[in-house]
C-alpha cells in the first residue's frame, strides 16, 4: 500500500487495453481507493469493460473515444454519478483533469494530443504509448519538460534501461542494448511468414499484450519503434543502442558503461513490474507477481536481429539517419499497413514494404518544427500509404 496523507490522484488514458487493465490491477495491490483517487479512464468501444472500470475504482470521469457510443456508456453509467464525456474532446477533457499521475496507453497516434494536454499542465506521464516519441521525438520531450512534470517509460524494455541507467554515471554511458523475444515468426523463412495469418500474428510465446502490439512484435516493427523511442528518451546517439533478440524474455535490457561493465534488469515477463515501478517511483513497490526461480531458468539465450527477415529495424535507423518527420511518416504508414493486414487486404510481409515505399516518398519534408507539422506528416503518410495498398 502507498503511505500518502491522501489519496494521489491518477488518470489512465486507455484503461480498456492490456496495460490499463494491468494498471488498475496495480492499483488495487497497492491499496486501491484508499491509497489512489482515479479521476479519469478513457476507452474507445468495450464499453461494457470501461463502465464496469469506473464503478470500481469510483472514476470522476469515463471516456469513449467513439463520439457514437456517448449514450451507451452514460446509460451503463446511469445512477452512478460517473461524468461521461466521448470522443477527442471527452479525451482532451480526461487528460486536463486534476490528475498529478497519467498513464498514456492509448494506441497509436490518437493517444498523442491527450497525452501532450497533460504533460503540458504538468503530470508525471507514464509513458506505454509508442508513438508519442516515435512520431513527436524531441517535440513531446521539451513539452514534458516545459510543464514541469516526470517522464516515465513503461514499455519493458524502456523502464529496464531507465532503472539500470545510473545517472551520475551518464558521461560513462556507452550503449543501450534492447532486447526482443523475436516474437513468433523468430525461426521463421520469410517463404513461412508470408502467407501467415492474423492469428497466428498475434500469438506471442512470452507476454500477453493487445493486437497492435502482438503483430508488431512478430514483424519487429515493434522493436523498431522502441528504437526510436529509446534515442529521444536517453538522449543518445542512434549508433549507441542496439538490439538482440533473446527468445526467453527475462533479460528486458541493459545497458553498457565505458569501463566494460553491463548492468541489466532482468524479471519473469509482466507488465506489471514496470506499471508499478513507474507508479510508484523512485521507491520500490510489494507486488504480487511471480518471482523468478533462477535454477529453473537453465538457459538464457542471445542473437541477432536478422534485417532481411525483419526489415523493420533497419526501417528505423533509417528514420533516425534522415531525421526530421521520418519517425512520424514511419509510424503512420506502419499503423496503415498494420490495419490493412488485419483487414485482411495484403500480407503479412507486405507490411514493411507498405512502410518503406512511403518513407521513401516523403525523404524531402518540412522538419519537426511544430506538433502541426507532426500531424500534417501523419496525414498524408497515411494517404500515401492507402495509396500504395490500394495499388496492390
Amino acid at each position: 500500500m502507498i503511505d500518502n496523507a491522501r489519496p494521489r490522484r491518477l488518470s489512465v488514458l486507455g484503461s480498456t487495453g492490456s496495460i490499463g487493465v494491468n494498471t488498475l490491477d496495480v492499483i488495487e495491490q497497492l491499496g486501491g481507493r484508499d491509497a489512489f483517487e482515479v479521476m479519469a479512464l478513457t476507452g474507445n468501444g468495450n464499453l461494457d469493460l470501461l463502465a464496469e472500470q469506473a464503478r470500481r475504482t469510483g472514476a470522476k470521469l469515463a471516456v469513449t473515444a467513439d463520439e457514437s457510443l456517448y449514450m451507451a456508456l452514460k446509460d451503463l453509467l446511469s445512477g452512478s454519478g460517473i461524468d461521461v464525456a466521448a470522443g477527442m474532446s471527452g479525451l482532451d477533457e480526461a487528460a486536463d483533469m486534476d490528475a498529478g499521475w497519467v498513464m498514456a496507453a492509448i494506441v497509436g497516434t490518437a493517444g498523442l494530443a491527450p497525452t501532450l494536454k497533460a504533460a503540458a499542465r504538468g503530470a508525471d506521464i507514464a509513458l506505454a504509448n509508442k508513438e508519442c516519441l516515435v512520431s513527436a521525438g524531441h517535440l513531446f520531450v521539451d513539452a514534458v519538460k516545459k510543464g514541469g512534470g516526470r517522464l516515465i517509460p513503461v514499455d519493458s524494455e524502456h523502464s529496464a534501461i531507465f532503472q539500470c541507467l545510473e545517472q551520475d554515471q551518464r558521461h560513462a554511458l556507452e550503449r543501450i542494448v534492447l532486447t526482443a523475444s523475436g516474437g513468433p515468426f523468430r525461426t521463421h523463412s520469410r517463404e513461412q511468414m508470408a502467407n501467415v495469418t492474423v492469428q497466428t500474428a498475434r500469438t506471442h510465446p512470452n507476454w500477453s499484450m493487445g493486437l497492435k502490439i502482438s503483430v508488431g512484435s512478430a514483424s519487429m516493427f515493434n522493436k523498431a519503434l522502441e528504437l526510436i523511442e529509446a534515442k529521444h528518451l536517453f538522449d543518445v546517439r542512434p549508433d549507441q543502442i542496439e538490439v538482440v533478440v533473446h527468445p526467453q524474455s527475462i533479460i528486458h535490457s541493459m545497458v553498457g558503461y565505458t569501463d566494460g561493465s553491463v548492468i541489466a534488469q532482468l524479471g519473469v515477463p509482466d507488465m506489471r513490474t514496470a506499471i508499478g515501478y513507474a507508479l510508484t517511483y523512485p521507491k520500490r513497490p510489494a507486488l504480487n507477481v511471480d518471482r523468478l526461480d533462477f535454477a529453473k531458468l537453465a538457459r538464457l539465450d542471445f542473437e541477432a536481429p536478422d534485417e532481411t527477415r525483419f526489415p523493420a529495424l533497419r526501417l528505423a535507423r533509417t528514420a533516425l539517419t534522415r531525421g526530421g518527420l521520418q519517425g512520424a511518416v514511419l509510424n503512420a504508414a506502419e499503423e496503415t499497413a498494420f490495419n490493412a493486414f488485419v483487414e485482411d487486404k495484403i500480407r503479412f510481409l507486405d507490411m514493411a514494404d507498405v512502410v518503406e515505399t512511403v518513407m521513401d516518398a516523403m525523404i524531402e519534408g518540412v522538419p519537426a518544427d511544430t506538433i502541426e507539422d507532426v500531424y500534417a506528416a501523419d496525414h498524408e503518410a497515411r494517404r500515401k500509404a492507402a495509396e500504395v495498398i490500394g495499388a496492390r
